[in-house]
Protein backbone atom coordinates (compact mmCIF):
# COMPACT_ATOMS: atom_id res chain seq x y z
CA UNK A 1 0.00 0.00 0.00
CA UNK A 2 1.50 3.49 -0.91
CA UNK A 3 2.40 5.32 2.14
CA UNK A 4 1.24 8.86 0.61
CA UNK A 5 -2.07 7.38 1.38
CA UNK A 6 -1.60 7.52 5.20
CA UNK A 7 0.58 10.37 5.23
CA UNK A 8 -2.53 12.38 3.17
CA UNK A 9 -4.55 11.42 5.96
CA UNK A 10 -2.41 12.41 8.67
CA UNK A 11 -2.10 16.02 7.11
CA UNK A 12 -5.68 16.40 7.12
CA UNK A 13 -6.05 15.11 10.83
CA UNK A 14 -3.70 17.89 11.90
CA UNK A 15 -5.10 20.53 9.76
CA UNK A 16 -8.57 19.81 11.17
CA UNK A 17 -7.05 20.42 14.52
CA UNK A 18 -5.43 23.25 13.24
CA UNK A 19 -9.08 24.75 12.18
CA UNK A 20 -10.46 24.36 15.28
CA UNK A 21 -8.04 26.15 17.31
CA UNK A 22 -8.31 28.70 14.73
CA UNK A 23 -12.15 28.95 15.12
CA UNK A 24 -11.37 29.22 18.76
CA UNK A 25 -9.36 32.09 18.80
CA UNK A 26 -11.83 33.64 15.79
CA UNK A 27 -14.97 32.79 18.35
CA UNK A 28 -13.16 34.78 21.42
CA UNK A 29 -11.50 37.59 19.72
CA UNK A 30 -13.76 39.73 22.29
CA UNK A 31 -13.43 37.73 25.47
CA UNK A 32 -11.98 39.79 28.11
CA UNK A 33 -8.31 38.68 28.98
CA UNK A 34 -8.55 35.57 26.47
CA UNK A 35 -5.29 34.26 25.18
CA UNK A 36 -5.19 32.79 21.45
CA UNK A 37 -3.15 29.60 20.96
CA UNK A 38 -1.49 27.86 18.24
CA UNK A 39 -0.75 24.35 16.87
CA UNK A 40 2.69 23.09 15.95
CA UNK A 41 3.43 20.55 13.65
CA UNK A 42 6.12 17.78 13.84
CA UNK A 43 7.00 14.94 11.27
CA UNK A 44 6.07 11.33 12.14
CA UNK A 45 9.42 9.04 12.36
CA UNK A 46 10.53 7.88 8.71
CA UNK A 47 11.41 4.74 7.13
CA UNK A 48 14.77 4.32 6.50
CA UNK A 49 15.30 2.50 3.07
CA UNK A 50 19.00 2.43 2.75
CA UNK A 51 20.98 2.63 5.49
CA UNK A 52 24.26 5.28 5.55
CA UNK A 53 27.96 3.99 4.96
CA UNK A 54 31.10 5.35 5.67
CA UNK A 55 33.61 6.92 3.27
CA UNK A 56 36.41 3.43 2.30
CA UNK A 57 37.98 1.12 -0.19
CA UNK A 58 37.84 4.20 -2.26
CA UNK A 59 34.42 4.89 -2.34
CA UNK A 60 32.74 7.99 -0.82
CA UNK A 61 30.38 7.78 1.74
CA UNK A 62 26.28 7.31 1.02
CA UNK A 63 23.62 8.93 2.71
CA UNK A 64 20.83 7.15 4.16
CA UNK A 65 17.65 7.33 2.38
CA UNK A 66 14.77 7.89 4.30
CA UNK A 67 11.18 8.14 2.94
CA UNK A 68 8.87 10.09 6.18
CA UNK A 69 5.32 8.74 7.29
CA UNK A 70 3.39 11.87 7.38
CA UNK A 71 2.94 14.34 9.96
CA UNK A 72 2.07 14.97 13.50
CA UNK A 73 0.90 17.87 16.48
CA UNK A 74 4.16 18.66 17.97
CA UNK A 75 2.02 21.33 20.62
CA UNK A 76 -0.89 23.19 20.90
CA UNK A 77 0.57 26.64 22.55
CA UNK A 78 -1.21 29.60 24.49
CA UNK A 79 0.17 32.53 23.01
CA UNK A 80 0.52 34.99 27.08
CA UNK A 81 1.23 38.12 25.58
CA UNK A 82 -0.48 41.19 27.16
CA UNK A 83 -3.65 42.96 25.74
CA UNK A 84 -4.25 45.99 24.80
CA UNK A 85 -6.40 48.10 27.74
CA UNK A 86 -10.28 48.52 27.00
CA UNK A 87 -11.69 51.64 28.63
CA UNK A 88 -14.75 51.26 30.52
CA UNK A 89 -14.70 53.52 33.49
CA UNK A 90 -15.95 50.97 36.13
CA UNK A 91 -14.54 51.39 39.34
CA UNK A 92 -14.11 47.81 39.68
CA UNK A 93 -12.70 46.71 36.30
CA UNK A 94 -9.13 45.94 36.50
CA UNK A 95 -6.33 46.19 34.20
CA UNK A 96 -2.50 44.46 34.52
CA UNK A 97 -0.28 46.21 33.19
CA UNK A 98 2.21 43.59 33.89
CA UNK A 99 2.23 39.36 32.92
CA UNK A 100 0.31 38.94 36.29
CA UNK A 101 -2.37 36.91 37.20
CA UNK A 102 -5.26 37.50 39.54
CA UNK A 103 -5.55 34.95 42.47
CA UNK A 104 -9.30 33.73 42.53
CA UNK A 105 -10.63 30.81 45.11
CA UNK A 106 -13.47 28.04 43.55
CA UNK A 107 -14.82 24.97 44.16
CA UNK A 108 -12.32 22.08 42.23
CA UNK A 109 -13.68 18.91 40.62
CA UNK A 110 -13.86 16.98 43.46
CA UNK A 111 -15.82 19.70 45.17
CA UNK A 112 -12.98 21.41 47.84
CA UNK A 113 -11.84 24.34 46.82
CA UNK A 114 -8.88 25.63 44.83
CA UNK A 115 -7.13 28.33 42.93
CA UNK A 116 -7.63 29.63 39.75
CA UNK A 117 -5.70 32.38 37.63
CA UNK A 118 -7.14 34.94 35.92
CA UNK A 119 -6.54 37.95 33.57
CA UNK A 120 -10.12 38.89 33.65
CA UNK A 121 -10.66 41.97 36.31
CA UNK A 122 -14.10 42.48 35.98
CA UNK A 123 -14.99 42.40 40.00
CA UNK A 124 -17.86 42.97 41.68
CA UNK A 125 -18.82 43.14 45.16
CA UNK A 126 -21.41 40.93 46.32
CA UNK A 127 -23.94 40.98 49.30
CA UNK A 128 -22.14 39.71 51.74
CA UNK A 129 -19.04 42.04 50.51
CA UNK A 130 -16.92 39.87 49.15
CA UNK A 131 -14.94 40.43 45.86
CA UNK A 132 -15.96 38.35 43.60
CA UNK A 133 -15.47 37.71 39.81
CA UNK A 134 -18.42 37.72 37.44
CA UNK A 135 -18.71 33.66 37.95
CA UNK A 136 -18.60 34.40 41.78
CA UNK A 137 -15.20 32.95 42.40
CA UNK A 138 -13.64 34.89 45.32
CA UNK A 139 -10.60 37.25 44.78
CA UNK A 140 -7.86 36.70 46.97
CA UNK A 141 -4.87 38.66 48.98
CA UNK A 142 -3.53 39.65 52.34
CA UNK A 143 -5.77 40.88 54.73
CA UNK A 144 -5.54 43.34 56.95
CA UNK A 145 -6.52 42.71 60.12
CA UNK A 146 -7.13 45.36 62.02
CA UNK A 147 -8.00 47.86 58.98
CA UNK A 148 -5.63 50.57 59.26
CA UNK A 149 -6.54 53.83 58.40
CA UNK A 150 -5.16 55.12 55.48
CA UNK A 151 -2.42 58.35 54.68
CA UNK A 152 -0.95 59.81 52.38
CA UNK A 153 2.17 58.32 53.79
CA UNK A 154 1.29 54.65 54.03
CA UNK A 155 3.68 52.04 54.47
CA UNK A 156 3.18 49.46 51.73
CA UNK A 157 5.34 46.41 53.78
CA UNK A 158 2.18 47.15 56.15
CA UNK A 159 0.41 43.85 54.45
CA UNK A 160 2.81 42.13 52.82
CA UNK A 161 1.26 39.41 50.09
CA UNK A 162 2.90 35.92 49.79
CA UNK A 163 1.09 32.55 49.31
CA UNK A 164 1.05 31.73 53.17
CA UNK A 165 -1.54 34.81 54.03
CA UNK A 166 -3.88 34.67 51.10
CA UNK A 167 -7.25 34.78 52.24
CA UNK A 168 -10.63 36.26 50.51
CA UNK A 169 -10.92 40.19 50.18
CA UNK A 170 -13.92 41.72 51.45
CA UNK A 171 -15.81 44.86 52.28
CA UNK A 172 -18.93 44.83 55.04
CA UNK A 173 -21.15 47.00 55.66
CA UNK A 174 -19.51 47.98 58.80
CA UNK A 175 -15.80 48.44 59.68
CA UNK A 176 -14.35 45.26 61.49
CA UNK A 177 -13.97 46.22 64.61
CA UNK A 178 -14.60 50.00 64.25
CA UNK A 179 -17.22 51.89 66.11
CA UNK A 180 -20.15 51.36 64.03
CA UNK A 181 -18.90 53.05 61.17
CA UNK A 182 -21.14 52.75 57.98
CA UNK A 183 -19.72 51.61 54.74
CA UNK A 184 -20.00 54.23 51.63
CA UNK A 185 -17.84 53.51 49.12
CA UNK A 186 -14.65 51.58 47.57
CA UNK A 187 -11.76 51.27 45.61
CA UNK A 188 -8.88 49.65 44.77
CA UNK A 189 -5.47 51.30 43.68
CA UNK A 190 -2.44 50.77 41.22
CA UNK A 191 -0.84 49.08 44.23
CA UNK A 192 -3.88 46.44 44.71
CA UNK A 193 -4.47 48.16 48.10
CA UNK A 194 -8.41 47.79 48.97
CA UNK A 195 -9.78 51.18 50.18
CA UNK A 196 -12.98 51.58 51.92
CA UNK A 197 -14.66 55.06 53.00
CA UNK A 198 -16.47 54.47 56.41
CA UNK A 199 -17.58 57.55 58.12
CA UNK A 200 -15.34 60.54 57.23
CA UNK A 201 -12.28 58.40 57.18
CA UNK A 202 -10.70 55.56 54.45
CA UNK A 203 -9.43 52.51 55.99
CA UNK A 204 -7.00 49.63 54.43
CA UNK A 205 -8.94 46.36 54.35
CA UNK A 206 -6.20 44.17 52.49
CA UNK A 207 -4.26 44.01 49.14
CA UNK A 208 -4.69 42.21 46.05
CA UNK A 209 -2.63 39.16 45.66
CA UNK A 210 -1.22 38.28 41.54
CA UNK A 211 0.36 35.45 41.00
CA UNK A 212 3.34 35.11 38.03
CA UNK A 213 4.86 31.63 37.28
CA UNK A 214 7.94 30.44 35.67
CA UNK A 215 6.92 29.21 33.11
CA UNK A 216 3.26 30.69 32.53
CA UNK A 217 2.62 28.94 28.84
CA UNK A 218 2.44 25.50 30.88
CA UNK A 219 -0.96 26.93 32.51
CA UNK A 220 -4.42 25.20 31.56
CA UNK A 221 -7.55 26.80 30.53
CA UNK A 222 -10.38 25.67 33.02
CA UNK A 223 -13.24 27.91 31.32
CA UNK A 224 -14.99 31.13 32.54
CA UNK A 225 -11.76 33.05 31.60
CA UNK A 226 -9.52 31.20 34.40
CA UNK A 227 -6.17 29.06 34.27
CA UNK A 228 -5.14 26.16 36.90
CA UNK A 229 -1.66 25.48 37.55
CA UNK A 230 0.23 22.29 35.83
CA UNK A 231 2.69 20.09 36.77
CA UNK A 232 4.86 22.44 33.80
CA UNK A 233 3.87 25.87 35.45
CA UNK A 234 6.27 25.93 38.20
CA UNK A 235 4.47 26.78 41.80
CA UNK A 236 3.05 29.67 41.56
CA UNK A 237 4.95 33.28 42.81
CA UNK A 238 2.78 35.01 44.88
CA UNK A 239 3.19 38.89 45.21
CA UNK A 240 1.07 42.35 45.12
CA UNK A 241 1.07 44.32 41.86
CA UNK A 242 4.22 45.51 40.94
CA UNK A 243 6.10 42.80 42.52
CA UNK A 244 8.00 40.22 40.75
CA UNK A 245 6.86 41.82 37.19
CA UNK A 246 3.19 41.17 37.54
CA UNK A 247 2.79 44.78 37.02
CA UNK A 248 0.39 47.51 37.87
CA UNK A 249 -3.19 47.31 38.49
CA UNK A 250 -5.29 50.19 36.23
CA UNK A 251 -8.66 50.72 37.18
CA UNK A 252 -11.68 51.52 35.14
CA UNK A 253 -10.22 49.44 32.23
CA UNK A 254 -10.29 45.53 31.22
CA UNK A 255 -7.97 43.63 29.14
CA UNK A 256 -8.86 42.59 25.44
CA UNK A 257 -8.31 39.54 24.10
CA UNK A 258 -4.87 39.32 22.28
CA UNK A 259 -6.50 37.54 18.86
CA UNK A 260 -4.94 38.83 15.74
CA UNK A 261 -7.83 38.47 12.93
CA UNK A 262 -5.62 39.25 10.07
CA UNK A 263 -3.57 36.68 11.23
CA UNK A 264 -6.16 34.49 12.31
CA UNK A 265 -7.58 34.84 8.50
CA UNK A 266 -4.13 34.00 6.92
CA UNK A 267 -3.59 30.63 8.74
CA UNK A 268 -7.15 29.99 8.17
CA UNK A 269 -6.48 30.47 4.22
CA UNK A 270 -3.10 28.49 4.71
CA UNK A 271 -4.93 25.69 6.38
CA UNK A 272 -7.32 25.42 4.02
CA UNK A 273 -5.05 25.01 1.00
CA UNK A 274 -2.51 22.51 3.03
CA UNK A 275 -6.29 20.30 3.66
CA UNK A 276 -7.03 20.53 0.08
CA UNK A 277 -2.88 19.78 -1.26
CA UNK A 278 -3.26 16.52 1.11
CA UNK A 279 -6.61 15.73 -0.31
CA UNK A 280 -5.20 15.85 -3.39
CA UNK A 281 -2.08 13.74 -2.47
CA UNK A 282 -4.58 10.77 -1.30
CA UNK A 283 -6.76 11.52 -4.35
CA UNK A 284 -3.42 10.71 -6.99
CA UNK A 285 -2.21 7.78 -4.94
CA UNK A 286 -5.56 6.25 -5.60
CA UNK A 287 -5.47 6.99 -9.30
CA UNK A 288 -2.12 5.48 -8.85
CA UNK A 289 -3.52 2.11 -6.57
CA UNK A 290 -6.34 1.95 -9.99
CA UNK A 291 -3.59 1.93 -12.36
CA UNK A 292 -2.31 -0.94 -10.78
CA UNK A 293 -5.40 -2.87 -10.19
CA UNK A 294 -5.94 -2.56 -14.07
CA UNK A 295 -2.71 -3.69 -15.54
CA UNK A 296 -4.33 -7.60 -14.56
CA UNK A 297 -7.08 -6.40 -17.47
Amino acid sequence: MLRSLYSGVSGMKNLQVKMDVISNNIANVNTVGFKSSRVVFEDIMSQTTTNASAAGNGLGGKNAQQVGLGSQIGSIDTIHSVGAPQTTGRELDFYISGPGYFVLRGPGNDGDAINYYTRDGAFVRDSEGSITNNGGMKVMGAVANPPVEYTEDFDLGTIPVNDGNLETLSVPEELPGGAGEEYKSMAIDANGLVLARYGDKTFVLGRVGVATFNNADGLEKAGGNNYQSGSNTGEPIIGSSGENGSGLLRSGALEMSNVDLSNEFTEMIIATRAYQANSRSITTSDEMLQELINLKR
